[in-house]
């Protein structure tokens, strides 16, 4: 395969940070930039591990071994290496819906949760996406943006030293000021998921285990930081 995504200066950054290292107990990995481009295919294309090209290796090997990081945490620490490199003077906080599959459903119990959401109406689901924010932004006591109307994520935020920067509609007859030049951006959130969902498996859900998945979000965060 001659379309790699990894560069040389991607490597480099990266490679310290994986299982394998000559530091590390058991057998140095030799081809983890391999393994690690195949995780990366298979996200860029949203293909089955089945149909893997032979030239990333055995499909099964290499889904073994993709689910063996996931259960140590491996995609999340490199995601999280490069949160620490972000300015993180300010959090923004909003959602975005991803369409699971029908293959995503159907794994057993035994193996892991699922988490997939049922369809709802549109105001049942704008309420859905408004609580879960509202939990996210429990305790974390900086800026947040919301692109959606409710009155308890503004409430918990005074409570909790956070600014809500959430315009309210013109026809309000009780104005709320908020941070007009903040509120200007907004669209970093927005920029990032569209970043993210260049990737097809996570612009659509095919993996049945919510660990899976969240694994693949975590690989997309970090190659975002990385290009």
């Amino acid at each position: 395969m001659d379309r790699k995504m990894l560069r040389d200066d991607h490597w480099a950054r990266i490679e310290h940070l994986l299982p394998g290292k000559a530091s590390d107990r058991g057998v140095t990995a030799k081809d983890n930039r391999r393994f690690l481009e195949a995780v990366l295919w298979v996200m860029r294309t949203e293909i089955p591990w089945r149909d893997l090209p032979a030239e990333y290796g055995h499909w099964h090997r290499t889904y073994v071994r993709f689910s063996r990081w996931r259960e140590k945490g491996v995609f999340e620490r490199v995601a999280q290496a490069f949160v620490c490199d972000a300015d993180t003077e300010r959090l923004f906080l909003d959602s975005t819906i991803v369409r699971a599959h029908q293959h995503s459903s159907g794994a057993q119990k035994k193996a892991g949760g699922q988490e997939i959401g049922h369809s709802f109406g549109r105001s049942d689901r704008r309420y859905r996406v408004r609580r879960q924010d509202y939990r996210t932004l429990a305790g974390t006591g900086r800026h947040c943006r919301q692109g959606l109307r409710c009155g308890p994520l503004c409430r918990h935020d005074r409570g909790s030293g956070a600014q809500a920067v959430i315009p309210l509609r013109s026809n309000r007859l009780t104005p709320r000021n908020f941070d007009h030049h903040l509120y200007r951006d907004r669209n970093l959130v927005e920029r990032f998921f569209v970043r993210i969902k260049h990737f097809r498996r996570i612009a659509t859900r095919y993996d049945k285990l919510s660990t899976s998945f969240l694994s693949f979000i975590h690989l997309a965060c970090a190659y975002v930081r990385l290009a």
